[in-house]
């Protein structure tokens, strides 16, 4: 089968169009001029006429291939055709796949544009998303009902082809594939920034003597969470060995390490005793990165849809002899989040004495784990919680609110602490402490719903607002 990097890239060139309005709304849509697009449109430009000439291309395609949402939106509405073909097959979703734009991508499957749709060459938005190492445009196509059986012309899946990726040195690949295509006298400059979806972005790039850009090749380190995505939709049970390898090797190239997170939830899932035995020996081994990544996929090992935790009883003795033993800050974070995703109360003496340890650094992860294993009764550890409802950091606010908003517990303590809330800056924190006063049916938590409706524009504020809205009744 063998690598191969397939970079698609739209122009901005000189085109012989049909008629003069349709070329200037193909250079907008490319361009994403909105203003222009929708003022185009309402003066009768088609959005279904392709362009000629140089660049051959439907507008939709232009607009989703640079990823220009409000215009693929304004396209829409206007009548483009969201399966509207370019010559060789191309469509809308194909562009957007190819180039890693999950955004679009969304927006046009919303449109009802088909998923599994192969141009000439046979390639589907699922192995083109696949070859770019674009994972949030797959998980997109996957929630879409994408089939993962699908072949390319050259009878790849898209597992084939993240897994050929996988361990490939990605900048020397598109290296080599521009050189091959070019002068031997260019220069080369390689830039690594973040895609939209946490994975890294490499952009290889050929400049001539004078500095001029003249060609450039673009694909994302994602392949390693695409293809343990698609083993297991696939049915494909991959040697815990082979994942383990696969997510330590990322584990600094994500952004929020997806990769990370995407190996271990998927071998939590497993839920057999051969992987269980795995992970404990991780979470043992000389080697602090495996003992992370050991703690981080044992935590909710076997949980069940119900969420019941069938290893919790084993799970639970080895994490609090962690939470004595280990050194590592790290690793002693990832065993403090396990704690908490214990939801048991007799992890509460581990949380407390990680949280209260000279050094250690206040984060969310603190509030999160102590909410979810304190008792109602247990003075000191509540006393903390509302402690940290009033931490500097707004992340850690906002989770000790959200903690302290879901305890059973009614004291004014609690309702003073949370009314304390309904000021901060933040709204997510806003909304939280709304909805902790609602329960209690504290007729202050008005104040806070109404701050929230009137001044968020976040879905979850919003949501949780309206939530407690609900739940204190008019």
């Amino acid at each position: 089968m063998g690598i191969q990097v397939e970079i698609q890239v739209r122009g901005l060139g000189c085109a012989r169009v049909r008629d003069m309005h349709e070329e200037q709304l193909y250079r907008a849509a490319l361009a994403g001029n909105l203003e222009t697009v929708s003022d185009l449109l309402a003066g009768g430009a088609d959005p279904n006429v392709v362009s000629e000439g140089e660049d051959e291309g439907l507008p939709l395609c232009g607009a989703a291939a640079w990823n220009h949402v409000p215009v693929v939106g304004a396209l829409l509405a206007a009548g483009a055709d969201v399966n509207g073909r370019e010559p060789g097959g191309w469509q809308a979703l194909a562009w957007a796949a190819a180039n890693g734009h999950a955004e679009s991508a969304q927006v046009l499957i919303e449109a009802g544009a088909e998923v599994d749709a192969a141009n000439d060459a046979g390639d589907t938005p699922l192995t083109l998303a696949a070859r770019r190492g674009a994972l949030g445009v797959v998980q997109v196509l996957l929630a879409a009902g994408a089939d993962v059986g699908k072949y390319d012309g050259d009878g790849d899946s898209a597992l084939d082809i993240a897994a050929d990726w996988v361990g490939v040195h990605l900048e020397s690949a598109l290296l080599d594939q521009i050189q091959h295509d070019g002068p031997d006298d260019r220069q080369y400059v390689v830039t690594r920034q973040y895609a939209k979806d946490g994975t890294e972005l490499v952009t290889v790039t050929a400049l001539t003597a004078d500095g001029e850009r003249t060609v450039e090749a673009q694909a994302q380190r994602g392949h390693a969470a695409i293809a343990t995505v698609l083993e297991e939709a696939e049915g494909v049970e991959t040697p815990v060995e082979q994942l383990v390898a696969r997510a330590l090797a990322h584990r600094d190239t994500d952004e929020d390490a997806e990769t990370w997170w995407i190996v271990a939830d998927n071998l939590a899932r497993r839920g057999d005793e051969a992987t269980y035995e795995a992970l404990s020996r991780l979470c043992v081994s000389e080697d602090a990165r495996e003992r992370e990544f050991g703690v981080d996929a044992i935590a909710q090992f076997g949980v069940t849809e119900d969420g019941e935790k069938p290893y919790r009883e084993r799970t639970l003795p080895l994490l609090q002899k962690m939470a004595t033993t280990e050194g590592n800050p790290q690793v002693l974070r990832s065993v403090l989040s396990a704690l908490g995703h214990q939801g048991d109360h007799r992890a509460l003496p581990q949380v407390l004495d990680i949280i209260g340890r000279p050094g250690h650094k206040r984060t969310m992860t603190d509030a999160i784990a102590l909410a979810d294993v304190l008792p109602n009764d247990h003075a000191e550890g509540l006393a903390l919680l509302i402690d940290m409802t009033g931490d500097s950091d707004e992340e850690v606010r906002d989770w000790a609110t959200t903690g302290l908003a879901n305890l059973d517990a009614d004291t004014p303590g609690i309702r003073e602490a949370l009314a304390a809330r309904l000021t901060d800056t933040d709204l997510h924190t806003v909304a939280e402490a709304a909805r902790g006063l609602a329960l209690r049916k504290d007729e202050r938590a008005r104040q806070g719903i109404e701050r929230v409706l009137a001044e968020s524009d976040d879905d979850y504020a919003r949501d949780v607002a309206e939530e407690a809205r609900t739940t204190l009744g008019s």
